[in-house]
């Protein structure tokens, strides 16, 4: 019978084999950082968030141990811009980083550069997206990519072209064959086994980045690309359609909705997207329940990272945060991916647990940012001295000593095909407004209208709502140095 010590014992190896490992240091010490976070994975795939279905266990238990935020909120809704946001505690529109594929900037200095401590090991495990892919850069001294060609063409000059990520040494020496010239492609790894996926790659190389530095203060941060597309794993039918059911928003549209929103529901509605034939319902349901297959898939590489921490005797002195860079629309108002506004795409699973703190697990109904994570974590790392971020710790808020502030959401044009640039409120009473610099506004409120079904934009009944609104975003603006043109100012 498999148990939780052998587990351990399995995924670490000899060193555990005596038995769990008893802490080398002590809970007053530096404590470490287990940074796990995903890429499109919107709020509602776990428990605490009203999901109840998803085979997500050590999600959901690491949820009911940790301080849940509520109501949080990436910078914006696309990969390079909300993780350059992640990682430095500035705006998209302040470090450069406005849509995907740019590298982040020497200037914008990630959470180990402003911390800058050289008794912590450091460690980046997964997709990066920020330039330079598959080299060790920006304070992290250990590296371990999983993505190769796709952002071979972004790379520095002088950056060697042919080098390739470790996890495409993993699949070599398992004996599989690259299906591109430049690798392995993400559509043959949705094919793999559960044993040789991206999450249970990145599940083995934490283990032993956790287990080999345990004496030591480490920071670690590991990115899956899952729940992103391709949605497809080994996992694909282990949810029946009961379980990964549409939202209740499927297909369901609000009024004078932007066009931009209606172009990108109509490309999603003409064929097959992604091989899926989403001009049929059946076709968005083979989605959803891949989708969540990606997502248990993520859960299990989960477990066996929080085992490790356990094994290695340092759970209690580690920050262990989970989130995501970005939602997901899976059939809400007809969409799907991101790119847009709407809550499934800018609405994200938040949880952070901090024993050392004797913090009990608790809800934070807040509206709170993303922008707000460097700041915190520099605070519980010790460090409340360090400037240059745009946004405030969150320590404040599980403390009852912040106050509670309206959250801000980018969307920074990238081409035609990338839609207008938009600037979005969202405030702690629960309205909602995304002002385009080209198209149509959208207005809601959220308390009262959650899956965003009534445009209120323009009627008179909000007149004075919407103006209260719309200064917001321009006092936002002037405060950060914002100089997008928004239509209203």
């Amino acid at each position: 019978m498999i148990t939780r010590r052998s587990a351990i014992q399995a995924l670490t190896g000899a060193a555990a084999a005596p038995g769990i490992l008893k802490a080398r240091r002590t809970p007053g010490d530096k404590p470490n950082l287990l940074f796990l976070w995903t890429d499109q994975q919107r709020a509602d795939t776990m428990a605490a968030y009203g999901n109840t279905r998803f085979h997500v266990p050590n999600m959901n238990r690491l949820a009911s141990e940790s301080v849940v935020f509520e109501r949080a909120y990436i910078a914006q809704p696309v990969c390079t811009p909300s993780r350059s946001c992640m990682m430095t505690g500035t705006w998209p529109h302040t470090n450069g980083c406005i849509h995907n594929n740019i590298r982040l900037s020497a200037e914008a200095k990630t959470l180990p550069e402003i911390l800058n401590d050289s008794h912590y090991r450091t460690g980046y495990f997964g997709k990066w997206h920020l330039g330079d892919e598959v080299f060790a850069q920006r304070g992290f001294e250990e590296w371990a990519a999983i993505e190769d060609g796709i952002y071979q063409q972004y790379y520095s000059a002088g950056r060697d072209p042919n080098a390739r990520s470790a996890y495409h040494h993993f699949l070599i020496r398992q004996g599989y064959t690259p299906d591109t010239k430049n690798g392995f492609s993400r559509r043959i790894v949705t094919k793999l086994p559960v044993e040789h996926s991206k999450p249970s790659f990145l599940a083995q190389e934490a283990s032993s980045f956790i287990m080999k530095h345990r004496a030591e203060p480490w920071m670690l941060y590991v990115n899956f690309l899952e729940p992103h597309t391709p949605f497809g794993s080994a996992l694909d039918m282990l949810h029946t359609e009961e379980e990964a059911r549409l939202p209740d928003n499927f297909e369901k549209t609000p009024e004078n909705e932007p066009e931009w929103y209606i172009e990108k529901r109509k490309g999603f509605h003409r064929a097959k997207t992604d091989g899926f034939d989403m001009t049929q319902r059946k076709g968005w349901q083979e989605a959803s329940r891949n989708y969540a297959g990606l997502c248990s898939l993520v859960d299990q590489a989960l477990g066996r990272i929080l085992w490790t921490l356990e094994a290695s005797g340092m759970a209690e002195n580690t920050i262990v945060v989970y989130t995501s860079d970005h939602g997901e629309m899976m059939g809400s108002h007809g969409l799907l991916t991101k790119q847009v506004m709407y809550q499934e795409a800018t609405h994200v699973p938040y949880l952070i647990r901090a024993p050392f703190r004797k913090q009990k697990p608790m809800r934070v109904a807040r509206p709170v940012s993303h922008i707000d994570t460097v700041p915190t974590m520099l605070e519980l790392l010790g460090r409340k001295d360090a400037i240059g971020q745009q946004g405030e710790s969150l320590v404040g808020a599980i403390t009852g000593q912040r106050r509670e502030s309206d959250v801000i959401i980018e969307w920074n044009r990238e081409g035609p095909d990338q839609g207008p640039s938009a600037r979005t409120v969202v405030t702690p009473d629960g309205w909602k407004l995304v002002q385009h610099d080209t198209d149509k506004a959208l207005l809601f409120h959220l308390a009262k209208d959650p899956l965003e079904l009534k445009n209120l934009y323009g009627k008179p009944e909000v007149a004075a709502k919407q103006k209260e609104l719309r200064g917001k975003i321009t006092a936002f603006q002037k405060k950060t140095n914002d100089k997008l043109q928004l239509p209203g100012a």
